[in-house]
């Protein structure tokens, strides 16, 4: 064990060889939707899968898009280091899968749009639409580009995995197959990575219980060691995570990210029907309980292992994300090829968010910037937004390569794209509830907000939160059997002697233990009620709404009482099967064959539709 002088392994042969596996299999799921829609695929089949997919693959995908290999390597680490207070998230996740599927997804989905923030175009004008298209695309290459570089970096630092090589390797391949077979491609290969990322996760659990004798041993060490730390109601707004912090700014955060996101957004209205659609967020529901319960007992897990010799303080790794692939490689040393199922669970996250982001980054360039400007035919369409794919696809790895000089900056990268999700959220919540709002007052109430949210969330990067906040739970290094010269602070990472507190206190200004110290959970929720009171007072002082607002633009009251599958099962199928009905039909008419009020019966459990062609 670690605790000793013995060095952690490093990757054998069958290590790599479980990685390349990894990254075969989805290049050739790619491939495989690539040749079966060859000569076929419009660009609705690329970017929405045809509207044809169900609810099991989205919701897979839905819970692979943004668990990352941040998650899988970041959650472990900050259990390790905070307690299995974390696990409350599934609280927020089952806020944030209501909330999305009978507020948000009703609206989207019977305005039948392919981008999120035709919305807003619809709502308020054309450059709303634009300010929160270019939102998304800035914030979304950005943290990318880290998601692809970050984990890479801790994994090279403990493994020896080649940091450039794998960088460009899983780059391409993201690329490859979201550029060759779209969304298809995309969903079905997010339910391989999931699978894989769960394997991944089971193997370091099973062994820990195996190492450490039984479950039971793991739970009572950290039970001891303050780690099953739960319920903690303290209502400090300064505290990291509490009971209050991650049950309300969580359910904002994530709200912000299945409601509105474009990558979330596009797999859920590309379900073939409503129901389907609401369907794919419960069971993703499902899927976010199950690998944040897996992530947490990892950590558990870890912690009952290192309790008494902390690699991070005992200088055994550099930073808290290096923590659980350094235990993978001490306690899955002689079982070749697990510790590469670990690695290929790490990037099959990185994988599933970059394929993720790439494909919904072309769909909003083509909808939202060259669609309503310029008309090309479909087959031209399809291949400029596989071109985009390919496009975005390099864009990301080059900034993933720019990542490597930011140094401290990425913290603030991360931030970043915390904070843009706030304001975005108040965006939209203020055209769907209030019709009253204009686009003076939401395009103002979204230009201060991301000011604020920004000016606290950079110097909150800058002036760190007081130790009493953010210090990890106890560490110790008693039980280390290996001499250690110079212990680190397991919260910076900085030798312990390099820290001067009382300088530190005295330098800094009155308001940095305030507003800059706030949890970075409340950002979101500063950032959306921001928003809503500015945008609304804004709009109400110059005039309010002119025009009369489309009901289907708004939340109406049926969208708030008819719950889960009863609201509405409009199918995408019959919409489309009805439309290539009409043109057959019209192929072997004359020129001059008029249709007039053709009724066609859609299903038994639907309305006649009236259709009225000219040919």
């Amino acid at each position: 064990m670690s605790i000793s002088s013995t060095p952690v392994a490093q990757f054998t042969v069958w290590d790599y060889v479980v990685f390349v596996v990894m990254l075969l299999i989805s290049i050739s799921i790619g491939v495989y939707h690539a040749v079966k829609a060859r000569g076929q695929q419009s660009n609705s089949q690329f970017l929405l899968g045809g509207r044809q997919m169900t609810a099991v693959p989205v919701a897979m995908s839905l819970t692979a898009s943004f668990m990352s290999a941040v998650t899988v390597i970041g959650t472990p680490a900050e259990v390790y280091r905070y307690g299995a207070i974390f696990l409350l998230f599934c609280i927020s996740y089952a806020i944030v899968s209501i909330v999305s599927a009978e507020i948000f997804l009703p609206v989207f989905y019977r305005l039948n749009i392919t981008s999120t923030y035709e919305y807003l175009g619809m709502r308020f004008n054309k450059t709303a639409r634009c300010i929160g298209t270019s939102f998304y695309i800035i914030q979304t290459v950005l943290y990318t580009g880290i998601v692809i570089y970050a984990p890479a970096l801790a994994l090279n630092q403990i493994t020896g995995f080649d940091l450039w090589g794998v960088l460009v390797a899983t780059g391409l391949v993201c690329t490859l197959y979201c550029t060759l077979g779209g969304l298809k491609a995309v969903i079905w290969t997010d339910v391989f990575q999931m699978g894989i990322m769960i394997s991944g996760f089971l193997a370091v659990i099973i062994r820990g219980v195996v190492v450490q004798g039984s479950f039971e041993r793991i739970w009572n060490i950290s039970y001891h060691g303050g780690r099953l730390n739960f319920w903690d109601f303290d209502p400090d707004p300064l505290r990291r995570h509490t009971f209050w912090t991650i049950v309300v700014g969580g359910s904002f955060m994530w709200t912000a990210v299945y409601g509105i996101n474009q990558s979330q957004v596009q797999r859920y209205i590309a379900c073939k029907n409503q129901c389907e659609a609401k369907l794919s967020l419960y069971f993703n529901m499902i899927g976010l309980w199950i690998t944040a319960i897996c992530a947490v007992f990892s950590g558990l897990t870890m912690y009952s292992i290192y309790y008494q010799c902390d690699p991070l303080t005992a200088k055994q790794v550099r930073a808290p994300d290096q923590l659980l692939p350094y235990m993978v490689m001490d306690i899955l040393r002689d079982y070749p090829g697990v510790p590469g199922l670990f690695v290929a669970a790490a990037y099959s996250g990185t994988l599933s968010t970059a394929s993720s982001s790439i494909n919904a980054l072309a769909a909003v360039t083509v909808e939202d910037f060259i669609t309503p400007h310029i008309t090309f035919s479909d087959q031209k369409l399809s291949w400029i937004t596989k071109g985009l794919s390919l496009m975005y696809g390099l864009i990301c790895i080059g900034m993933a390569a720019l990542s490597s000089l930011m140094g401290s900056v990425l913290q603030a990268a991360l931030t970043i794209f915390g904070i843009c999700g706030g304001p975005l959220l108040g965006f939209f919540l203020l055209g769907m509830i209030f019709p009253c709002a204009n686009s003076i007052g939401a395009i103002s109430g979204l230009a201060i907000s991301f000011i604020l949210t920004l000016w606290v969330g950079i110097n909150g990067q800058v002036y760190t939160p007081l130790p009493d906040h953010t210090r990890p739970l106890h560490l110790s290094i008693a039980g280390c059997l290996f001499n250690i010269t110079e212990p680190l602070d397991p919260v910076t990472g900085s030798p312990w002697t390099t820290i001067n507190p009382v300088t530190e206190l005295n330098s800094r200004p009155a308001i940095a233990d305030t507003w800059y110290s706030i949890s970075y959970l409340y950002l979101s929720p500063l950032a959306t009620v921001v928003v809503l009171i500015l945008g609304l007072i804004i709009s109400l002082l110059t005039g309010g709404r002119e025009n009369n607002v489309d009901k289907k633009l708004l939340i109406t009251q049926r969208d708030l009482m008819c719950c889960f599958c009863f609201a509405d099962t409009s199918d995408h199928s019959e919409v489309k099967d009805t439309k290539e009905k009409l043109d057959e039909t019209a192929n072997r008419g004359k020129e001059n064959l008029t249709f007039s009020h053709q009724e066609l019966n859609f299903s038994e459990k639907r309305d006649h539709i009236l259709v009225t062609t000219y040919l």
